[in-house]
């Protein structure tokens, strides 16, 4: 059966305004803020700190441990990998296919300097953790804080106190 649509240009103005503002928001927008938004391949990545390491947890469910490359230069994290495309089910129709392949990166900027000789990396469960040990000098000292004024000692002995009493 077949079904009309009646013609709405507004919602054409609306489609077309859509359109503009993705172009504007990935031109200008997501290159300086492009931390704030998950990447568009999809994984999506939690960072937080302590004192003493950053850590890292990014989902990449049916990755292969072998398949992801992770790099630390310069202070910036960067993850690779690839998901390999299924051979077999190249002769099928499909009415759906959501499930990406291909290769895959994502790059970030941690907040401290970290420790790249003690980076500990563990996959279980399509979750990558990464626990970024921060170096020394990144981790915050408690300063002690010196009175400037001399301090007043009051002299006596044990004859003025007894002598009070």
């Amino acid at each position: 059966m077949t079904q009309l649509t009646r013609w709405d240009p507004f919602r054409e103005m609306m489609s077309l305004r859509n359109a503009m503002d993705q172009l504007f928001e990935s031109a200008f927008v997501s290159p300086m803020f492009g931390w704030l938004q998950p990447s568009p391949w999809g994984f999506a990545m939690d960072v937080s700190e302590n004192d003493d390491e950053i850590l890292v947890k990014a989902t990449l469910p049916g990755i292969n441990p072998e398949d992801l490359e992770i790099t630390l230069d310069n202070n910036v994290l960067t993850i690779k990998g690839e998901v390999k495309e299924d051979k077999e089910v190249e002769e099928r129709r499909y009415h759906l296919r959501e499930r990406r392949y291909g290769k895959f990166s994502r790059s970030i900027s941690l907040p401290s300097w970290v420790d790249a000789d003690h980076i500990d990396a563990q996959y279980a469960n399509g979750i990558l953790t990464l626990h970024l040990p921060k170096v020394e000098e990144a981790k915050p000292k408690r300063i002690q804080v010196k009175s400037a004024e001399p301090q007043k000692m009051i002299e006596g002995t044990a004859k003025d106190i007894a002598s009070k009493n």
